[in-house]
C-alpha cells in the first residue's frame, strides 16, 4: 500500500513513513492511492470476527489493509495491546445504545480521557513507540487542540520512549475540565503551550512548522492531529463496529451516521469506510454555530472565518472555522485532481479565504454519490436536546453529542438505522449540563478534584517563531 499527497507531490510512501511525517512536503495530506474494497462476503466474515473475537481483532482486519510494512504478528499485538476492556470499559469497546427504534448512540468516550479521540490516539501512541524503537529514533510531536485531542494525545504518549509532546491550545477557550486534564500532567515528555488566540491559530502554527522542512527534519517533528493519516485510519474501525451492532438482527442492509464535526476528521473516517464498501446511506455532518461545513454542503461555498468571527460556544471542541481534513474529501470529490486541490487549498484559501464549487457538477455528487448531508445546532438547541434526551431516555449526553442528535433527527429514514457518534462524556462540559438539567453529570472517581491539581503550562502569543524557539530550547 502506497500513499500520495492531495497536492500532487510525486513521491509515493509506505505507511510507516507517513506515520512519522504528518503533512506531505507540499503541504498536502496523505491518502492511500486506492481504497481497499470490502465486499459482502468480507463484511460477513468481519461480523463474525467482531462478535466472536472482539474489537481488537476487527481493528487488525481493517488496519492490515492499510499497513503492510509492519509484520502481521506485530500489528496484531499492537491492536490487542490497544483495545482492551480494561482501557475502554467494555468488551464491545464501542457499545451501541438504542434510544428509540432505529436511532442509536455509539459510545466512543470510555477511554482514558473520556472522549472519542482516545479511540485513535491510544493506537497512535503504541504505533509511534513501536516504529521509533524499530528505527532507534526520537520524535517531537507538535499538536493543536480545541479540547479533546490534546488530552487524548498526552495520555497516550505520556511515558512513551522516544516521544515528546508539544500541545498548543487556545488560552481560555476550553472547558475547565478539559484544561485540567491536560495542564495537570507532570510528565517530563509532555509540554502544554496555551496560545493567546483561537484554535485555528494553533492549527495554522502546526501546519506552518510542518511546512518548514528544514526545522521539521532538524527537530524530528511529527503530528497527532487528524492531518496524520494513521489517526484517521484508526477511526474507520468504529464505523464497521457500529454497523455490525446496529444490523445484528437483520444481518446487513444500509446504515446512516451523524457525526458532530469541526475539523472533518471524524466524519472523513466515515467517508473512507463508505469508499471501502460499507453500505452507508447518509453521512450527516453536524456543526455548531461555527457552521463552515454546513454552509459548504448547503451551498458549495467553503468560507473560512477569521479568528474574530469564530464563535465561542458551549460545544467548544467544534469551535473551528478551518476544517483541515476537508481537503481529503475535496480531493476525492474532484476526481483526485491534485493540481486543482493545490489551487483551492494552497492558493485560493490563502488569498481570499474561500472557494466556490457551487457551479461545479462535482458538488452535486457530495450528496448523490458520497451521501453527505449536514445541519447546524445552536446553544438553545443543545439545551433542549440534552433535556429531552434525559427526560425521555434517562441518558445524559454531552454538548457535542447533543448537536449530533439534534441534526440527526432531520435525516431519519424508515428501515435505515441512524447511529449518532458520541463525542465525549458529559462531565467534560458540566456547566452546560447543569444549565440544561439543574444537576451535575457523574464524574469518574479518578477525576475527582482534577481542577485543583497543580498546573504545568506555558502561556504565549500565537506566534510560530515563539513556538519554534520553545521546541528548540527544550530539545537542544
Amino acid at each position: 500500500m502506497h500513499y500520495q499527497s492531495t497536492r500532487g507531490n510525486p513521491d509515493r510512501k509506505r505507511f510507516c513513513e507517513i506515520l512519522l511525517e504528518g503533512l506531505a512536503p507540499d503541504g498536502g495530506l496523505y491518502l492511500p492511492e486506492v481504497y481497499p474494497q470490502v465486499d459482502a462476503s468480507t463484511l460477513d466474515k468481519w461480523r463474525v470476527i467482531y462478535d466472536e473475537s472482539g474489537y481488537a481483532a476487527l481493528a487488525f482486519e481493517v488496519l492490515s489493509l492499510y499497513i503492510d510494512d509492519i509484520p502481521a504478528a506485530d500489528l496484531q499485538t499492537i491492536c490487542r495491546k490497544t483495545y482492551t476492556e480494561e482501557v475502554f470499559g467494555s468488551k464491545e469497546i464501542v457499545p451501541l445504545r438504542a434510544l428509540e427504534p432505529g436511532l442509536y448512540l455509539e459510545a466512543l468516550s470510555n477511554g482514558p480521557t473520556l472522549a472519542f479521540k482516545d479511540m485513535a490516539m491510544q493506537l497512535l501512541g503504541n504505533l509511534f513507540e513501536y516504529e521509533l524503537a524499530r528505527r532507534g529514533e526520537e520524535l517531537n510531536i507538535l499538536g493543536a487542540t480545541s479540547g479533546d485531542t490534546g488530552s487524548a494525545a498526552e495520555y497516550a504518549m505520556r511515558g512513551k520512549k522516544g516521544v515528546r509532546v508539544f500541545m498548543t491550545s487556545p488560552q481560555g477557550r476550553m472547558s475547565p475540565f478539559q484544561q485540567a486534564q491536560m495542564f495537570s500532567l507532570q510528565d517530563d515528555n509532555i509540554h502544554n503551550l496555551a496560545l493567546e488566540g483561537v484554535f485555528d491559530d494553533c492549527q495554522d502554527i502546526v501546519k506552518d512548522v510542518s511546512n518548514d522542512l528544514d526545522f521539521k527534519r532538524q527537530y524530528k517533528i511529527g503530528t497527532v492531529n487528524s492531518i496524520n493519516w494513521a489517526r484517521l485510519m484508526a477511526q474507520v474501525v468504529y464505523y464497521f463496529a457500529g454497523y455490525f451492532q446496529a444490523t445484528a438482527s437483520t444481518g446487513g442492509g444500509r446504515i446512516s451516521f451523524t457525526v458532530p464535526s469541526g475539523n472533518f476528521g471524524n466524519v472523513c473516517a466515515g467517508h473512507v469506510a463508505r469508499m471501502m464498501g460499507l453500505p452507508i446511506a447518509k453521512l450527516v455532518v453536524a456543526t455548531n454555530e461555527n457552521d463552515v461545513l454546513d454552509e459548504f454542503f448547503r451551498t458549495g461555498v467553503y468560507r473560512v472565518r477569521a479568528s474574530a468571527d469564530t464563535h465561542e460556544t458551549s460545544s467548544p471542541s467544534m469551535d473551528i472555522s478551518k476544517a483541515s481534513n476537508f481537503e481529503r474529501f475535496v480531493f476525492d470529490l474532484l476526481g483526485r485532481d491534485a493540481a486543482r486541490v493545490a489551487d483551492l487549498f494552497g492558493t485560493q484559501l490563502s488569498q481570499t479565504g474561500s472557494f466556490d464549487l457551487s457551479g461545479d457538477p462535482a458538488f452535486q455528487a457530495a450528496a448523490q454519490r458520497y451521501g453527505f448531508a449536514s445541519g447546524k445546532s445552536t446553544h438553545a438547541d443543545r439545551l433542549q436536546t440534552i433535556r429531552e434526551t434525559f427526560e425521555r431516555f434517562g441518558t445524559i449526553i454531552d454538548t457535542h453529542t447533543a448537536d449530533g442528535l439534534k441534526v440527526a433527527r432531520a435525516y431519519l429514514q424508515a428501515g435505515v438505522p441512524m447511529v449518532v457518534l458520541e463525542t465525549a462524556l458529559p462531565i467534560k462540559f458540566a456547566e452546560t449540563i447543569e444549565e440544561a438539567l439543574g444537576r451535575s453529570p457523574t464524574r469518574p472517581a479518578k477525576f475527582e478534584g482534577i481542577e485543583a491539581l497543580p498546573k504545568r503550562v506555558v502561556v504565549m502569543p500565537a506566534d510560530v517563531s515563539l513556538v519554534k524557539a520553545y521546541i528548540a530550547k527544550t530539545v537542544d
